[in-house]
């Protein structure tokens, strides 16, 4: 599904990433679907010099920049988080890394993790970028997937059916109520029961339903996560 969006809902974003010719794809990409692109950066400096002076609503950030090509990106991402909690981020990188994900992720709401061949699906990302924006938390499949099968040990997560558990991890994904049912070959009706089941049987707060599927997805994740330390 496609958004559309009016001037005056334009969402402002900045694009951090060292290769010019996707920094400058993205740019062109997120301006003819409805985002107002306020800046470029090539380097995590670049990237907060940016987002100090505009405070943008969404930034896009490259995991490996300059100088060393390592975890520059998490690192401006981390930092973007703590001195300016209203940005949403979504982070790009061209391989699968957990520890990574599972860092970002923790840090709250609004935040997203995809790997770079996902761009290629224009309305699946904008799609993605959209969800992180609203308070979503997205996570790459590639990674959920990898979580599932390192998931081997007893834990938070015990409580839940099997179906629950394909649920809460199409929801790890990003995906709506309608997403999953799709997925699932369910209608909506049906995912919402198992939503709101999962939402009780974990024990979550009783708090708006957005953060409580975001809870819900980072006990999925740590729970994950703990088991592949584990393993």
């Amino acid at each position: 599904m496609a958004f559309e969006a009016s001037a005056a809902l334009r969402r402002s974003v900045v694009i951090a990433d060292d290769d010019v010719l996707l920094r400058e794809g993205l740019a062109s990409l997120l301006d003819r679907h409805g985002f107002d692109v306020i800046g470029l950066a090539d380097d995590g400096t670049h990237l907060l010099d940016l987002v100090e002076k505009a405070t943008p609503d969404i930034a896009v950030v490259d995991i490996r920049m300059p100088p060393t090509h390592t975890t520059e990106g998490l690192g401006a991402a981390r930092e973007i988080r703590r001195r300016f909690p209203s940005v949403a981020i979504l982070v790009l990188s061209a391989f699968v890394e957990v520890e990574h994900a599972i860092e970002l992720l923790a840090s709250g709401e609004r935040i997203g993790y995809l790997l770079k061949s996902r761009v290629t699906d224009v309305d699946e990302f904008v799609e993605t970028i959209h969800r992180v924006h609203d308070g979503g938390t997205v996570v790459d499949p590639a990674v959920v997937q990898e979580l599932v099968a390192a998931h081997r040990r007893r834990d938070p997560l015990d409580v839940l059916s099997p179906r629950e558990r394909e649920v809460l991890a199409l929801m790890a994904e990003g995906r709506s109520n309608a997403g999953v049912a799709k997925a699932l070959w369910v209608t909506e009706g049906t995912v919402e029961k198992h939503v709101r089941s999962i939402l009780t049987k974990l024990d979550l707060p009783e708090t708006d339903e957005t953060h409580r599927r975001v809870l819900a997805v980072l006990t999925f994740l740590e729970a994950a996560s703990s088991s592949t330390a584990g393993s």
